[in-house]
């Protein structure tokens, strides 16, 4: 199983937003001193729950300041973007990373976010979709159109590293979409905390996916944890309630909705309790991070950053934890 860092830049309202990149790309060279596998960010607009509009911007500045690191989106949000744009970028990036870019997509799931692009929420299945193939295209080499009907057939001009495309994930928040997910082939990114209940759920979800896959492909599982390796756990755990406070007032649809199930859900507790969120010394965190591993997961991407989590909590919580991993608990 590979360790990952996953930012989703989140409470930014008490620092300036440019301190918050800054951090970010300080947490791409942790993860990268640390022996971790990738950093991943993910996309918002509009609101204080994430602060990366632009992810193939901030993945480019962690490029330039990391070699091995790979560098992913999790996710790029398609009904908000033209994919002929988007291949564009994202090829660029994997250009400039000599090939270390991981694309995870996705459709959606802030209501402020649809409103602010005017997108119907009930149409980004179909936007996706369309997007997605798009996408792939024209990563591929293959003429592909915007989607105005008076475009021509266009091919990109400037192709990514890795062919046919950078490898793919699909972002999961309900159980019926895994068929689909693994119908494509593609790998599948989880984040546990928002809707599952323990690792026992993850396990299932995991060995659906992994028996609808086609024949002879092997996509891998991504799964979401908040992390700390430190002797600050009071801290992290505050921080931690801070975070949750802060999913619940961007309105994250899924994670909403387990809270209003459940309302003990809110509480940072309920999260150690059911093993999403791992917290301890580093030795102790990397021997449970082993026993996670039986849940089938192919990669864990560690939310280290939350909260408001000071930078270098986090930074040493990065490189001591990726040592203790890497050398076994």
């Amino acid at each position: 199983m590979k360790l990952s860092a996953f930012t989703v830049l989140d409470e930014y309202e008490a620092m300036e937003a440019s301190h918050r990149l800054r951090d970010a790309v300080a947490l791409a060279e942790a993860a990268e001193s640390g022996g971790l596998h990738a950093l991943w960010v993910a996309e918002h607009h509009f609101n204080p729950g994430g602060v990366c509009p632009s992810p193939p911007v901030l993945l480019a500045a962690c490029g330039a300041r990391t070699r091995r690191l790979r560098l992913g989106v999790l996710v790029s949000v398609l009904p908000f973007h033209r994919p002929v744009e988007l291949a564009e970028q994202y090829a660029m990036v994997d250009r400039l990373t000599d090939g270390r870019l991981n694309l995870g997509v996705g459709s959606g799931f802030i209501p402020m976010e649809f409103e602010g692009f005017g997108v119907d929420p009930s149409t980004k299945r179909e936007r996706f979709d369309r997007a997605l193939e798009t996408l792939v295209r024209a990563f591929t080499g293959a003429a592909v159109r915007f989607d105005e009907p008076s475009a021509v057939p266009v091919r990109l001009n400037l192709r990514p590293v890795q062919l046919p495309h950078p490898p793919l994930w699909i972002a999961v928040q309900r159980r019926e979409a895994i068929p689909f997910v693994a119908g494509r082939g593609a790998s599948i990114a989880l984040i546990p905390y928002a809707t599952l209940s323990g690792w026992k759920e993850l396990s299932e979800e995991v060995s659906e996916y992994r028996a609808r896959l086609p024949a002879g492909v092997r996509g891998e599982v991504a799964a979401g944890l908040h992390l700390y390796a430190g002797s600050h756990a009071d801290r992290a755990r505050e921080a931690l309630q801070r975070y949750l406070d802060g999913r619940r007032a961007t309105q994250s649809l899924h994670y909403l909705s387990k809270v209003q199930h459940d309302p003990h859900q809110a509480r940072s507790g309920a999260l150690e309790e059911a093993g999403w969120a791992l917290f301890g010394t580093p030795r102790d965190v990397a021997a449970r991070l082993e026993e996670f591993a039986r849940t089938g997961v192919d990669e864990v991407l560690g939310i280290f950053d939350f909260g408001a989590l000071a930078p270098s909590l986090v930074a040493e919580s990065v490189r001591s934890l990726g040592h203790a991993f890497d050398h076994g608990p």
